[in-house]
C-alpha cells in the first residue's frame, strides 16, 4: 500500500539541487566529505531519453518540446537505505554519486552532507542565478512617455 501522508519536499529539494549541479561537482563534494559506503545496484546507471514538455508563455496548453538525454540509477546501501538519481546528460559516475548522496541523506550522515554538499550546491546555484539576473538588469531599458499637455 502506498503511503500518501509522507512529505517528500526535502528530498525533492536535494535531488533537484544535485540534478542541476555542474558535471562532476556532486562527486567531488561527496568524496571531500565522506568515504563512499558499500552498496549494491538496484538499477545500474543507464542512459536514455525523456520527453520535455513546455507551455506557451508559461501558462498555455502543454506541448512536447523535444527529448533530452538522461542518466538514471538506483542503489541500496548495506544498511538498507535506497538512493535514486535522474540527471541530465550521459555521465554515469555523476548519477552514481547523486544516488549515493540521496541514500546517505536518509542516514546519520545527513547533517554533514547537508552542510558540505547540499548547502554548497545551493549557494553556488543562487550565486549563478544572481549573476545572471544582474547581467540582465544591466541591459534594462526604461521607456517612459512625457506628458505633452495637449489633452
Amino acid at each position: 500500500m502506498k503511503d500518501t501522508n509522507q512529505d517528500h519536499t526535502p528530498r525533492k529539494h536535494w535531488l533537484s539541487l544535485m540534478a542541476k549541479a555542474p558535471i562532476g561537482r556532486v562527486a567531488r563534494l561527496l568524496d571531500d566529505t565522506i568515504d563512499r559506503p558499500p552498496y549494491t545496484w538496484l538499477r545500474a546507471p543507464e542512459v536514455g531519453s525523456t520527453m520535455v514538455r513546455a507551455r506557451a508563455g508559461g501558462t498555455g496548453f502543454p506541448f512536447n518540446l523535444g527529448e533530452v538525454t538522461v542518466t538514471r540509477c538506483a542503489l541500496t546501501l548495506a544498511t538498507g537505505e535506497v538512493g535514486h538519481a535522474y540527471i541530465q546528460g550521459r555521465n554515469k559516475s555523476d548519477a552514481e554519486a547523486v544516488a549515493i548522496v540521496d541514500a546517505l541523506m536518509q542516514t546519520s550522515a545527513a547533517s554533514a552532507l547537508q552542510v558540505q554538499v547540499l548547502d554548497v550546491l545551493g549557494a553556488e546555484q543562487t550565486n549563478k542565478r544572481d549573476q545572471r539576473a544582474a547581467k540582465a538588469a544591466a541591459t534594462k531599458v526604461d521607456f517612459f512617455t512625457m506628458v505633452r499637455g495637449e489633452d
